[in-house]
């Protein structure tokens, strides 16, 4: 930032945004939020390690795809949303018949599957399939759903 423009804006403007606020300040108008700044990078170093945003766009995609397939394909589960709107990382989905939806959240439960109960207002379920969830836990929720399917058709 060139110094003869710093203070010029010519309209009051937010100290955050000031740039001679900052050089006034030694550059540390405000305490970095280093917490965030710590996890970002540990963020990112898991990230390169496992093989860059490509190599994790591959598992999910892979991930999702596992998922919507055993949606598809199963005939007790339906799809909340049209095909070309589905999310790769909040897979939502509901029961064909709704009264097993308590039963099947409590088998996968009992399996170690948790956090698959859908928001309050709109019931079913979401799997939540974010990046560091490995392909296997979609893997086991995938199978759980099969075994469901053979004890309830």
């Amino acid at each position: 930032v060139k110094d003869e423009i710093l203070g010029k804006s010519g309209r009051k403007i937010p100290s955050m945004l000031d740039y001679q606020v900052h050089i006034e300040g030694g550059s540390m108008y405000n305490t970095p939020p280093v917490f965030s700044i710590y996890t970002a990078m540990l963020n990112l170093r898991w990230l390169k390690a496992k093989g860059g945003v490509a190599e994790i766009e591959k598992e999910n995609k892979a991930k999702a795809f596992a998922l919507y397939t055993e949606i598809d394909r199963n005939p007790l589960f339906k799809g909340t949303c049209a095909v070309e709107d589905r999310s790769r990382m909040n897979v939502c989905f509901v029961m064909q018949n709704p009264e097993l939806e308590k039963p099947f959240l409590k088998f996968v439960e009992e399996n170690g599957v948790e956090g698959l109960k859908g928001h309050r207002s709109v019931g079913g379920f979401r799997a939540s399939i974010y990046n560091a969830l490995p392909i296997t836990s979609v893997h086991t929720l995938v199978e759980l759903m099969q075994i469901f399917a053979e004890k309830h058709q």
